[in-house]
């Protein structure tokens, strides 16, 4: 398959998205280019799906998502050169999304505005999670798989705990979850088109007074303030930087020009910060272990399935982008319990049989090329990378996606019933197996984990070579 040309697909997409004056702001994810458009109406999302290069294009709450697979940082290097689109303000894309709001809530009233307004809560509001802490993911899976790393180097190198080179490597995985509510602050009030460092320091006060508050009561202008370990949870950085950027965005608006500089953020973080101590940050972290409860009882009622409902839906939370937003519930889970029995754990084995699939489709394949995008995806996918083969084989071929929802729902409703988890934070697949290595290094995990995602890459497989020589048979009996 021939070397992608970026610099030809970027100003492909510029072109298609009317021209660089158009484009707002430009970053990217994991497998996706993500823009801003001051005027949406330029780009027409049918005709950009046909450009070589592109699997799909998503918009998401004003924010138009092209999926284009891992070598997306090398495309949005070709979009760094145009400097304008980074120095575009912030303020127009803010008045897009308002115009953009506007517009569903009118077309919304047709067809019944208390349910479009409840379903355009709801996607806003993982919409949000999931762009949160998408940019964070190669954070949490260096630091994440670092823990991996020390436990094979005590159980199968012999290094001891007091070992300088331990001792290294164990800062740095701790740092990466100790200092997550930084991360997250950052990410949460960038992706609020707010003021991203500021967002940083409420992560870093948080994390500050967690240090140093001790166990004394303390109050705030006699207002109690509870004593939370907000190294250990994402909830309450999340809903300090949510009212952070409302506060921050209305200073911006309505205070004199020349007084901005020094006093937005000085009364920001002076509101914010007593607002978060005692209010938001105890509210955070209450709804962080109701939901870990929550899912911890529907996981201890039917490990099986509710693992199995994971790996049955993975594939349709990557279509709409949606997979990102259970981030928080894994969070809580490793807090609560030291590891995650549920959402990775069901994510292995559909991560897996989205490259079982893939990989029967390039079997089948006819076509040289059809044989070269299924074979790339699936490979990508058995790493726990699965936006190329759902955008460019599953959902295009649509019997794909059966193999690899029947092979990912077997694989969950396996382990399940095997006890599998995940220690550690890392992309769900086989890239990841040391991710599986329990933290006393028995093994047993480990080799479930593997049997689970090997059963659910044959079943994949299989379904879904038998169904492709269905289709095809249907197919050429029709003609």
């Amino acid at each position: 398959m021939a070397a992608k040309d970026y610099q030809a697909l970027a100003q492909a997409i510029i072109k298609m998205s009317g021209g660089v004056d158009n484009i707002a702001t430009a970053s990217h994810c994991m497998t996706r280019l993500r823009l801003t458009l001051k005027d949406p109406q330029l780009l027409s999302p049918a005709k950009a799906e046909t450009i070589p290069g592109v699997l799909k294009l998503i918009e998401q709450q004003g924010e138009y998502q092209f999926v284009i697979g891992q070598d997306v940082a090398q495309l949005y290097e070709e979009f760094e050169r145009h400097h304008e689109i980074h120095t575009t303000g912030s303020v127009e894309d803010a008045k897009t999304a308002v115009e953009d709001a506007k517009l569903q809530t009118a077309s919304s009233e047709a067809k019944g505005k208390a349910n479009a307004n409840a379903k355009n809560a709801l996607n806003s509001v993982l919409s949000f999670i999931g762009g949160t802490f998408s940019p964070v993911i190669p954070v949490l899976v260096a630091g994440g798989l670092t823990g991996a790393v020390l436990t094979l180097l005590t159980t199968f190198a012999g290094v001891s705990p007091n070992d300088g080179t331990y001792k290294v490597f164990w800062f740095l995985n701790q740092a990466t979850f100790y200092f997550l509510p930084i991360f997250i602050g950052f990410s949460a009030a960038q992706r609020l088109k707010s003021n991203a460092y500021l967002g940083a320091f409420l992560g870093a006060t948080l994390l500050f007074f967690s240090t140093n508050a001790g166990e004394d009561a303390l109050s705030f202008i006699g207002i109690p303030v509870q004593i939370v370990a907000y190294n250990s949870t994402v909830f309450p950085v999340i809903l300090g930087s949510v009212f952070l950027s409302v506060l921050y965005r209305f200073l911006q608006k309505h205070m004199p020009l020349y007084l901005r500089t020094i006093f937005v953020p000085l009364i920001t973080m002076l509101i914010t910060v007593p607002v978060t101590l005692p209010v938001l940050g105890p509210i955070g972290n209450i709804a962080g272990n109701w939901v870990a409860q929550g899912f911890l009882a529907l996981y201890r009622i039917a490990p099986p399935a509710a693992v199995a409902l994971v790996g049955l839906g993975t594939p349709w939370l990557v279509f709409f982008g949606m997979n990102n937003a259970t981030y928080p519930i894994l969070f809580a889970l490793m807090a609560e319990i030291g590891s995650d029995p549920l959402i990775c754990t069901g994510m292995a084995p559909a991560n897996v049989a989205v490259g079982g699939a893939c990989l029967a489709v390039a079997f089948a394949a006819r076509t040289l090329e059809d044989r070269s995008v299924a074979t790339s995806a699936g490979i990508t996918a058995l790493c726990g990378i699965t936006e190329p083969g759902v955008y460019g084989v599953l959902f295009t071929k649509q019997f794909p996606l059966i193999g690899a929802m029947i092979g990912g729902g077997i694989g969950g409703l396996l382990a399940g019933f095997l006890g599998m988890t995940q220690y550690v934070v890392s992309a769900p697949g086989f890239i990841s197996f040391a991710a599986y290595i329990a933290p006393d290094g028995t093994l047993s995990n480990l080799v479930i984990s593997l049997s689970v995602m090997l059963t659910a890459v044959v079943i994949s497989f299989i379904v879904t070579y038998v169904l492709g020589k269905r289709d095809a048979s249907k197919i050429s009996n029709n003609q």
